[in-house]
């Protein structure tokens, strides 16, 4: 069984106790030595990549149990199929997540928060645009309500899309199947019944005209993490005006989890803004 591809049991229980076997073999005759504890200085620039693949796990984790919560009926309905599909995504869940394990995890090489949170406000904001460009040209969801109204004469300089869409070959086949479908494969060939506001192309034309003027400002201020506080209120003001024409689920008193999330949001970033401002 040691040089069988299946395994068994057996086998296993025998290299386990042989491993440990070399391990104390190894420690008995070539003991390790002690080890000198040394204090070294890390900069916030060298823990980049680390920090990016933590928001980016702890993101895609809370944004996929964000939508869940949201979305409850349906995931009762098929938990483990809900969980395991590549679809379902909250901003707000991952946004909320990352920092959650990104604050928890530069506590410990003692970094001011302040110095961290300004250094993503941008890059934040502007990954927000270019992610509800990917939600729009994918089709996942991501848009408004049904918007049957004709376009009005002074927007004639906008392509007839901007204004209304029916999202053909969108990748979660919702509407009706198309008849002269192009995909090769046959899956993704529905079309909405009725054209919708493309949202994602608004929320992308804000996100990047906000992260725009964030960049301008980000030497603006000389003390750490009010920047951050601009884009909280950004973040928030942009998500809240956009919930009006957008598909989203309303949890309590007509409002969706995104406007009480929004408005948390904009609350925080005013407190965090002037309470820096004014701090002695």
């Amino acid at each position: 069984f040691l040089f069988s591809f299946e395994g068994s049991n057996s086998g296993a229980s025998t290299g386990l106790v042989l491993g440990l076997a070399y391990t104390y073999y190894l420690k008995k005759t070539n003991p390790f030595t002690e080890i000198e504890e040394e204090e070294v200085e890390v900069k916030p620039q060298e823990l980049t990549a680390n920090i990016l693949l933590i928001s980016a796990v702890s993101g895609l984790f809370g944004a996929k149990i964000f939508h869940q919560l949201e979305n409850w009926d349906t995931f009762m309905a098929d938990p483990i199929g809900e969980l395991l599909s590549g679809g379902g995504l909250t901003f707000y869940g991952g946004l909320i997540c990352g920092a959650i394990a990104v604050i928890i995890y530069v506590k410990q090489y003692e970094i001011k928060m302040g110095v961290i949170s300004d250094a993503m406000a941008a890059p934040l904001m502007l990954a927000y645009g270019i992610g509800r460009i990917g939600c729009h040209t994918s089709g996942d969801g991501d848009w408004g309500i049904a918007n049957l109204q004709p376009k009005p004469t002074y927007l004639d300089f906008l392509p007839d899309w901007m204004w209304s869409y029916t999202y053909p070959n969108n990748v979660i086949r919702a509407g009706e199947r198309m008849a002269e479908c192009t995909d090769p494969l046959g899956i993704y060939c529905y079309e909405l019944t009725n054209a919708v506001y493309p949202t994602a192309v608004y929320e992308a034309l804000m996100g990047i005209v906000l992260f725009t003027v964030i960049w301008k400002l980000r030497n603006a201020f000389k003390t750490p993490g009010m920047l951050f506080g601009v884009y909280l209120v950004f973040n928030g003001l942009e998500r809240f005006s956009i919930e009006k024409i957008r598909i989203n689920n309303e949890l309590y008193n007509g409002l969706t989890q995104a406007e009480m999330i929004s408005t948390g949001l904009i609350a925080l970033g005013i407190a965090l803004f002037f309470g820096l401002k004014y701090k002695k």
